[in-house]
């Protein structure tokens, strides 16, 4: 999978969308990023890996904490490709507002 595709299977599930948000106010040890959620550490530790491997998140090991640092970069790629496609969309969100524009005036 390439580095777009990674990032975007990253962030498509919801909870790894929580732990990005927890990680975008500041670095956070596992244990605190995974106590708002009701499922296991073990079950966070995967997902915080799948966003290391996505490049999303670092860890750094403090003895026997470990903290998370969020790294945002990865994600203006994602913002740089979907933005690629808005022309496309305000186009057609144009057309499609004008239709109901016209709609209305005809009443």
């Amino acid at each position: 999978m390439d580095e777009l595709g990674q990032v975007l299977a990253a962030v498509s599930d919801p909870t790894r969308r929580a732990i990005i948000d927890r990680l975008a106010r500041g670095p956070a040890r596992v244990t605190d990023v995974a106590a708002p959620f009701a499922i296991s550490l073990n079950a966070v530790s995967k997902h915080v890996k799948v966003l290391e491997d996505a490049g999303l998140v670092r860890r750094e090991r403090q003895g026997r904490e470990h903290l998370l640092q969020l790294h945002a970069a990865p994600l203006q790629e994602v913002s740089r490709w979907a933005h690629r496609y808005a022309r496309f969309w305000n186009q057609k969100l144009d057309r499609l507002q004008a239709f109901f524009e016209q709609k209305e005036k005809k009443r």
